[in-house]
């Protein structure tokens, strides 16, 4: 009789390099600009994912006087604090972020049709 090398294939776990970047370790913390249709031609921007050391409600007063809009600042249990803008606001919001120095351009992911 001959001899056969047989492997055997072993378990894969497709998603096992995923769980492992989503460790933490130099994960990379994005900030999501989101648009939500509301009724008719009204819309939402919420924006998402800022870091906590910053005071939601000095730069939701900044963004609200800056694009002449109204605004609040939503809790969720999932999501955390959430800040809600009138209108399609997504490329103000995020050029504002990047000059005012709070998020860096390639951290910031626009959502939206």
């Amino acid at each position: 009789m001959s001899e056969f090398n047989v492997q055997i294939p072993s378990a894969f776990d497709p998603f096992a390099d995923a769980n492992a970047e989503d460790s933490g370790a130099g994960a990379k913390e994005y900030v999501h600009v989101r648009i939500q249709q509301r009724n008719g031609r009204k819309s939402l921007t919420t924006v998402q994912g800022l870091k906590k050391e910053f005071s939601y409600n000095k730069i939701l007063k900044d963004l609200k006087k800056e694009f002449c809009c109204n605004g609040t600042v939503v809790q969720d249990p999932e999501l955390g604090q959430v800040i809600q803008l009138q209108g399609d606001q997504r490329k103000n919001v995020s050029t504002f972020l990047v000059q005012a120095g709070i998020v860096k351009k390639e951290n910031i992911k626009i959502h939206g049709f």
